[in-house]
């Protein structure tokens, strides 16, 4: 399994309800395809380096995760099908870049206890 990464932006028309909903139906294909969630991150409504159809700010929502290949696929499909995704990126993530996040991770978990 590879380890990935994916920052989505959501349309800032929606609800608390509705983004978390959107949130979830993404969370529920990765994990349908067997991958597995390791990190993820709710960064809020930010402004946008420039106006995507109309719009100045999103909601941006970062996932790190491991997963088959063939899964990157399937998540891109949805991504572009759903109207409330202005825009995606997924990278492959290498071999030092996944052991700075996994540092992070537990870095940050530290902190909160």
């Amino acid at each position: 399994m590879n380890q990935y990464e994916t920052v989505f932006i959501l349309t800032p028309v929606l609800s608390d309800d509705q983004m978390k909903e959107a949130v979830n139906k993404f969370r529920g294909i990765l994990t349908d395809n067997g991958a597995e969630i390791i990190n993820e991150e709710n960064w809020g409504l930010k402004k946008l380096a420039y106006a995507i159809e109309k719009k100045s700010t999103g909601f941006y929502i970062l996932m790190e995760f491991k997963a088959q290949p063939e899964v990157i696929k399937t998540l891109e499909v949805n991504f572009r099908r759903d109207e409330k995704v202005l825009r995606f990126l997924t990278i492959k993530m290498e071999k030092y870049a996944a052991e700075y996040a996994e540092k992070r991770k537990n870095n940050k978990s530290k902190k909160e206890d």
